[in-house]
């Protein structure tokens, strides 16, 4: 049956009669819809309601039709502008990480650097960013085929849909991960473009399942949780085999100690680690590495603390703990290392040869520096 209520008097008898005569007929409703579309103050139809159920389902995708076409933006053309922003985006994390220069971070600073830098941004060995980048690229592609209904491999609009959902499905379970590592392994550390990306793909996977209806995702479940499930298993064991616990490995964490060199400096090493200093020379080291320390006291109590000594690992040291930043810049290879005008001296380095290196004008001392020189030589040539 067929109810309706129009404000306009213009509707012809015809057309009335029509309605009442088809009512019954389970076609009458896309029939009325046909009819009232060429009669003038059509605009002012109010209502026009099927209680019989093909009826309804038929107006329904009609109406659906007919509402894409003058919406101007289809929900998959806003699926694709967002894939596209968070494909910029990550393509831009992944120059920088490729590159080893540092993100702008509007928001958080250092810590988002901190953050982007971190053992966490890597999965099997490849950068996050990267994957991301494709994830979204991926996301962007199928949503522009599937907005312009040109599918690829002869993949119909409802398949196309389907792949779409799991796609966005596996971004945000992703998202939903990292965002997790963020609150609990980087507390207080705030990162602008992983909550941006949070953002994207949560987006992109409502926008897309609004568009198939939310019928149509409650009977995908299953292949969503599946999904899911794969994709935190996947990270869980990445991360598990690049970040274990020390005990797994029966080490155990080994908490920052600063140095403590006991024998005093001699005035040449005093005037050497001045020169070293003004120069512009850093040592880098650990505090855990014995060449290190056997380099400190070399210098002595008094010329060590005038080094502009650099420690690689000043929270502490465990298995699979990153260097620090000015390390990690200058890739470190081992300890100690010395880098002197520009060029790089690896393992320890006697007086004489950190002399020549910075250019040190030995003076009244060098007849000491010489000797010096000459038992490091006599040291080598042992066996």
């Amino acid at each position: 049956m067929a109810t309706f209520i129009n404000l306009s008097s213009s509707p012809s008898s015809t057309i009335l009669s029509n309605i009442k005569h088809h009512h019954h007929h389970p076609l009458s409703c896309p029939y009325i819809h046909t009819q009232l579309k060429g009669v003038k103050g059509y605009g002012r139809l109010v209502l026009v309601k099927c209680l019989n159920e093909t009826n309804r389902d038929a107006v329904e995708s009609e109406d659906k039709l007919v509402g894409s076409a003058g919406s101007g933006i289809s929900a998959y053309s806003w699926c694709a502008g967002l894939g596209g922003l968070g494909f910029l985006e990550t393509g831009y994390l992944t120059y920088a990480k490729l590159t080893g220069s540092d993100a702008f971070c509007p928001v958080g600073g250092g810590s988002c650097g901190d953050v982007l830098n971190s053992d966490y941004a890597v999965v099997y060995g490849i950068p996050l960013p990267l994957i991301g980048m494709f994830a979204y690229g991926a996301a962007t592609f199928l949503a522009l085929k599937l907005a312009s209904k040109d599918l690829p491999f002869g993949m119909d609009e409802n398949s196309g849909g389907l792949i779409l959902l799991g796609t966005t499905t596996a971004m945000a379970t992703a998202s939903a991960y990292f965002l997790y590592i963020l609150s609990t392994q980087f507390p207080g550390a705030s990162c602008s473009y992983c909550l941006a990306s949070v953002l994207l793909s949560f987006s992109l996977f409502l926008t897309t399942a609004k568009n198939l209806g939310w019928q149509k995702v409650r009977d995908e479940v299953g292949l969503q949780l599946c999904i899911a499930g794969l994709v935190f298993a996947a990270l869980n064991n990445s991360y598990s085999a690049t970040l274990s616990p020390p005990a797994r490995f029966g080490e155990k964490f080994l908490a920052y100690f600063p140095t403590e060199i006991k024998a005093p400096s001699s005035p040449l090493a005093l005037k050497l680690a001045t020169h070293l200093r003004s120069v512009g020379a850093k040592m880098y080291g650990a505090f855990w590495c014995s060449h290190c320390l056997e380099q400190k006291e070399m210098f002595g109590r008094e010329a060590a603390k005038l080094l502009d000594y650099v420690e690689c690992f000043p929270d502490g040291f465990q298995t699979g703990t990153d260097l620090s930043k000015e390390c990690k810049k200058i890739k470190i290879e081992g300890f100690p290392m010395w880098v002197i005008n520009g060029q790089v001296y690896k393992g320890l380095q006697d007086f004489a040869e950190l002399a020549k290196a910075s250019g040190f004008e030995a003076g009244e001392f060098s007849g000491e520096l010489a000797e010096l020189a000459k038992q490091s030589a006599e040291a080598n040539m042992q066996p």
